[in-house]
């Protein structure tokens, strides 16, 4: 009964231990004070401890110059957490066309400047926007403060 009892209080003490809140986290979503787009449910980025997730940035078209927007818009997203993509660790790419984006990856090779993170690239009939035909997310490990 006694090792009964310790068994008990331990595994109460692990849980609780263990037992978390809600996480921390920072928001950010452009010109919106409400650091997230409540009409489709989602933030521009998420900060978490030291990990930066970016949600899909969308080009309308997997060209140099559509590439080169998007890519634009997600420095200027971490920038806004004083990171670069020196700091980004993986990539997600969804397109609608593979073969223009293995064509016009020069655009995107461009902001890594040689340091390139995990990737994956997927082909996929469509995006949320009926007329996007390209989306980047990324996640960037920041140095701690």
């Amino acid at each position: 009964m006694k090792n009964s009892m310790l068994f008990f209080l331990l595994i109460l003490f692990t849980y609780s231990a263990t037992a978390q809140g809600p996480v921390a986290k920072t928001k950010f979503h452009f010109d919106n004070p409400l650091k997230q787009d409540t009409s489709a449910g989602y933030a521009q980025a998420v900060l978490v401890d030291n990990i930066l997730y970016v949600s899909g940035t969308v080009a309308r078209d997997v060209t140099p110059e559509g590439i080169t927007r998007l890519y634009s818009t997600i420095e200027k997203t971490l920038a806004y957490y004083g990171a670069g993509f020196q700091h980004v660790v993986k990539e997600n790419l969804y397109t609608t066309d593979i073969e223009a984006m293995k064509k016009h990856n020069a655009a995107r090779k461009v902001f890594y400047k040689g340091d390139f993170p995990a990737a994956t690239w997927v082909q996929i009939s469509r995006l949320f926007m009926a007329d996007a035909k390209l989306e980047v997310e990324v996640v960037a490990h920041l140095p701690r403060k």
